[in-house]
């Protein structure tokens, strides 16, 4: 039986497409609501404007060490950053 899986560029496009576009929104969204430049993100995290730029709308992925600190400099989960929940 012949089952309609989609291929893994496929896959990777959705995953990209929809975690990686909820990353941004929530980076940004957190970021504004807390009153938070991107000069002073860069700062904290050693990176540049730039990239957090970049990451905010969704050029760039963000490394996993990087979510981490993310994670604890602005106070929320990775799973809300991602986007897999919404608290």
């Amino acid at each position: 039986m012949e089952h309609n899986v989609p291929c893994q560029a496929i896959k990777n496009y959705l995953f990209y497409y929809f975690i990686m576009n909820k990353f941004s929104q929530r980076l940004k969204e957190v970021r504004l609501e807390k009153g938070i430049t991107r000069r002073e993100m860069a700062k904290v995290l050693n990176v540049s404007e730039r990239l957090i730029s970049y990451w905010e709308n969704n050029k760039r992925e963000c490394d996993f060490d990087t979510l981490l600190k993310l994670s604890k400099y602005l106070g929320e989960s990775i799973d809300y950053l991602l986007g897999n929940i919404d608290f």
